[in-house]
């Protein structure tokens, strides 16, 4: 790690001040040159662990930037992973308001929920699979904290993966049946208009190599998944932007369709 313990707290203290007031950080990696992936990991851990200090319950994990399309939208080649509050989860058909949230923008993503703990550094897919519960659908509400122009993949992670909310609904399935989840599909609307599509398996050529991927970058950490845990494995489409009034529908086909109406 590059920063010390003093400038990782003053950098928690801004995003925090910026997720209270709406407001933009300006660009950590141009006022900290030096800063690490380490360091970016320690911000993030410092956010999450005032916001369980403060009652707030963890309930997950989400994963960013497992597809090419990804990538290719933010110019970050490599996965990160983020926290995920219970206060940020919204069922099915959820009416959300917009002004909590900052540049605000939706992912297509699968969301599995796990039965079993999962701990690194060996994890595989069919780790995944095994202690899995079950796969739904899933939107994920993105907001970013930081300047968007220019960030790094440190500018990213500190803003916890830019994660803002998380919609769930449609059909979930066992991981292992009649499902095939690379094949996974599905069609984004705004405002009964398509978007975007995609294919799951845009996400690493499986969605669970994500969560394997996750689960063998927390054991750097000291961490691990637990049972109960939601994971968001990663978009499979580019990220759509959204307005106050906008009303979001994913289409999963036989998965079921998820929504949800901004105002």
């Amino acid at each position: 790690m590059a920063l010390d313990a003093d400038t990782i707290i003053t950098i928690a203290d801004e995003l925090a001040a910026a997720e209270r007031d709406r407001t933009m950080v300006p660009l950590l990696t141009a006022r900290h040159p030096g800063m690490t992936i380490e360091d970016s990991y320690a911000v993030q851990n410092e956010w999450r662990r005032r916001g369980i200090a403060a009652g707030r319950r963890p309930v997950g994990r989400k994963i960013g930037l497992t597809s090419k399309v990804m990538q290719a939208a933010t110019g970050i080649t490599e996965p990160d992973y983020g926290a995920i509050f219970a206060d940020a989860v919204f069922d099915n058909g959820a009416v959300i308001d917009h002004g909590q949230f900052s540049n605000v923008r939706i992912e297509v993503e699968l969301a599995f929920v796990l039965a079993a703990p999962l701990a690194g550094p060996d994890v595989t897919v069919f780790d995944v699979l095994r202690a899995t519960e079950y796969v739904v659908p899933a939107l994920e509400i993105l907001s970013s904290r930081i300047e968007l122009a220019g960030r790094t993949i440190v500018d990213t992670i500190s803003d916890n993966a830019a994660f803002g909310g998380l919609v769930y609904g449609g059909n979930p399935v066992p991981p292992a049946g009649t499902v095939d989840l690379r094949w996974v599909s599905a069609l984004l609307y705004r405002n009964e208009t398509i978007e975007e599509s995609g294919v799951a398996a845009a996400v690493l050529n499986h969605p669970a190599t994500g969560v394997a991927w996750l689960a063998n970058k927390l054991a750097q950490h000291g961490d691990r998944l637990e049972a109960g845990e939601i994971v968001l494995a990663g978009s499979f489409t580019r990220p759509m932007w959204v307005e106050r009034g906008d009303t979001v529908l994913a289409d999963y086909g036989s998965l079921g369709t998820v929504s949800c109406r901004f105002v």
